[in-house]
C-alpha cells in the first residue's frame, strides 16, 4: 500500500504550484478558504479556491427577492419562486433522474424565514410550508449564474405541462 502525505505536510500558497511526490487529490480547508488539490501525472499539484463564498445576504420581503452578493464581486437577485421551483430537496428534485417533480402554482410563495445551515449553507422556510431544501453556497452561486436559463427552462415545462405559475 502507498503512503500519502499527511495533508498536515502540505503548505497551500495559492500564488504557486505544490510539489509532492506521491499525493492524491483532496479537498481541503485553508485559513478559511476552500482549496482543492488537484493531481496531475507529473505529480504536480495545483491549487485553485474553491467557488466564491456570500458576503451579504438580504430578503427583500415586498419585491419577493434573495439578494446574495460573494467574495468574487458577483450579486444575484433571485425571486423566492424561482428558489421554490429549484429547491434542491427531495420533494422538488426527486431521489434520482426522471424523478423530479414540477411545481406549480407558485407565483406568489413567500419566504418566511433564512435559517443558517453551519457555515455551507442557508434553509428556506417557504409560506407554502416547503422548509427542507438545504441551499448551499455553491448552488445559490449557480442558480445565479444560470438563472436566466433555469427560468426559462422551468417556464417552458409548465407550458408544456399545461401548468400555471398561479395557484
Amino acid at each position: 500500500m502507498r503512503r500519502f502525505p499527511a495533508w498536515s505536510e502540505v503548505i497551500a500558497d495559492r500564488s504557486q504550484s505544490l510539489y509532492l511526490s506521491d499525493c492524491v487529490a483532496r479537498p481541503f480547508i485553508s485559513g478559511g478558504t476552500g482549496i482543492i488539490a488537484v493531481h496531475s501525472p507529473s505529480h504536480r499539484i495545483m491549487a485553485a479556491t474553491a467557488k466564491p463564498t456570500p458576503t451579504e445576504i438580504n430578503l427583500h420581503q415586498k419585491s419577493r427577492v434573495l439578494e446574495i452578493a460573494f467574495s468574487d464581486g458577483s450579486r444575484f437577485e433571485l425571486p423566492f419562486e424561482f428558489l421554490r421551483v429549484h429547491s434542491p430537496s427531495a420533494e422538488v428534485r426527486g431521489h434520482g433522474p426522471g424523478q423530479e417533480v414540477l411545481q406549480a402554482g407558485k407565483k406568489d410563495v413567500d419566504i418566511l424565514s433564512l435559517e443558517p445551515v453551519g457555515s455551507y449553507a442557508v434553509q428556506p422556510h417557504f409560506s407554502d410550508g416547503h422548509a427542507t431544501g438545504i441551499y448551499s453556497w455553491d448552488y445559490l452561486y449557480d442558480l445565479g449564474t444560470h438563472h436566466e436559463s433555469l427560468w426559462q427552462n422551468y417556464l417552458r415545462r409548465l407550458a408544456a405541462a399545461g401548468e400555471s405559475r398561479e395557484a
